[in-house]
């Protein structure tokens, strides 16, 4: 492909700055946004005609989206801390675990995103959900309403809806607090947050960074009325790949006890997850609209063909696919998110297939503000990919706790359960939905046996200490 010549004067230049602060005046403005458990499969440009996104419609229209972008895993129920830690340290998943603890030093040694961005004359804002072990205060110049990892729910809002048809729980009542606690629903305030730093942006002479840091669509998912009377449970579908109870949950940490999974009811019901999915749909659509708000305000100040603006998520969300409600699996619904670059220089409505990781976005950032890569940094730019000059990754590795295992290539997903000795192998190309288990074919054998080799390998490099040999000798 021919490569714009602005982006491919970049690259040159970016490959060959030192890491103080650039003086020049070509240091894009940067807008990130971020949500909260939003699956690849939830944008209306992307596939989904259930679902109403105009704002992101809008991103993939002007943009480059990547397909097929993931998140590497957790060491904790909690999947978004992993991945925020990861996100903001730019170190894969067991390097991340290991200074964790110790986010905040990272941050006052300077090892952490927005510090980068900061010494490279960067002022930076953020507003929303945080979740990791810094101090966003001091992370960034101007930071509000910094949130934790959810909204407060409710007892009545799990558990639901019951298996007779009726819910004690409803998504628009503010007397349920979550999103509403304060009186103004979350993403709203966040909305308002990012609107009011594009109007301080606008007076400084400084190039901008922005973390604009949705809690939706993470439970509880709370909209006002107005966005779930769009969505009728009649027009909500099943997932191809329903189950009324995953086979192996219990062994692999996805039993009644995790709060995640607890949200609907045991053995899930067509009823009960169309439910959900109305109300993941209703603040999905909510949150866009926000989202609109924000891209409105940025043209209107002028300021939107100098920054570069990415959009992904922590996670996925599984909401009803294979009978799982949570993001502590290896499926795509529950690892795959969406991933939109939009720059004046980025090709509109290109799509690219190549896999990429979320945290990608750091050094991506970094490269567009002249620092260089610093050596503690493992994710990759993808400034690159979009110059169609970038290595594609052969695959890419999954992980949760000591319970779970997965490594995926263009072709295959393997995912490895220890605890309970399973081995499940699927045919992406074939098998998207992932519901046609080719472990037990015998001539998938070379191909298990290959991937085996292939994660052992990664899990060398990556520090992942978990001992596969004993349950599954008979792959190595």
């Amino acid at each position: 492909m021919r490569l714009p010549s602005t982006l491919a004067t970049l690259l040159v230049l970016f490959a060959a700055v030192p890491s103080t602060a650039q003086e020049s005046g070509e240091r894009p403005n940067i807008l990130f946004l971020f949500s909260d458990d939003q699956c690849y499969e939830t944008v209306g440009a992307l596939g989904n005609d259930e679902i109403e996104t105009p704002a992101l419609d809008q991103l993939a229209a002007r943009g480059t989206t990547f397909t097929h972008c993931f998140n590497m895993g957790s060491w904790s129920g909690a999947v978004c801390v992993a991945s925020r830690t990861m996100l903001n340290s730019g170190r894969y998943v067991w390097s991340a675990n290991a200074i964790y603890d110790k986010s905040e030093q990272e941050r006052k040694a300077g090892r952490w995103w927005s510090e980068y961005l900061k010494r490279a004359g960067y002022k930076t804002y953020m507003t929303g959900k945080w979740h990791v072990r810094a101090d966003a205060n001091k992370a960034f110049d101007d930071a509000r309403h910094v949130r934790g990892g959810m909204p407060q729910q409710t007892p009545t809002g799990y558990g639901r809806p019951l298996a007779d048809g009726s819910d004690p729980w409803s998504p628009s009542d503010p007397k349920f607090g979550g999103y509403w606690k304060g009186g103004k629903h979350w993403s709203e305030v966040v909305g308002d947050d990012a609107i009011d730093f594009i109007d301080d942006a606008a007076g400084q002479e400084k190039p901008f960074f922005m973390y604009v840091a949705f809690n939706a669509p993470h439970d509880p998912r709370q909209s006002p009325q107005e966005y779930v009377d769009r969505y009728p449970i009649d027009r909500i579908s099943i997932p191809k790949n329903f189950l009324p109870l995953y086979p192996h949950k219990d062994a692999i940490g996805l039993g009644p006890s995790l709060r995640d999974e607890a949200l609907g009811i045991f053995p899930r019901t067509e009823h009960c997850v169309k439910v959900q999915r109305q109300e993941y749909y209703s603040i999905i659509t909510h949150m866009d609209a926000q989202i609109g708000r924000i891209l409105d305000r940025l043209k209107a100040a002028g300021m939107a063909d100098n920054t570069w603006i990415f959009f992904t998520s922590d996670h996925g969300l599984a909401c009803g696919h294979h009978g799982l409600m949570g993001k502590q699996n290896m499926y795509d619904h529950s690892v795959r998110v969406p991933f939109m670059v939009v720059a004046p220089d980025v090709d509109a409505g290109r799509r690219i297939d190549a896999p990429i990781y979320l945290q990608d976005v750091m050094p991506t950032t970094l490269q567009l503000a002249g620092v260089k890569k610093p050596d503690h940094v493992d994710f990759q730019s993808v400034l690159p990919l979009l110059a169609g000059q970038g290595e594609r990754r052969e695959s890419i590795y999954g992980a949760y706790l000591d319970l779970q295992r997965s490594l995926r290539t263009d072709r295959y997903k393997l995912i490895l359960y220890p605890r309970a000795n399973v081995v499940r192998l699927y045919d992406l190309h074939r098998d998207p939905d992932e519901m046609n288990d080719l472990a037990g074919d015998p001539a998938s054998e070379t191909i298990i046996k290959r991937m085996f080799a292939e994660l052992r390998r990664q899990q060398a490099e990556l520090g992942d200490s978990l001992d596969l040999s004993e349950p599954f000798a008979d792959w190595m």
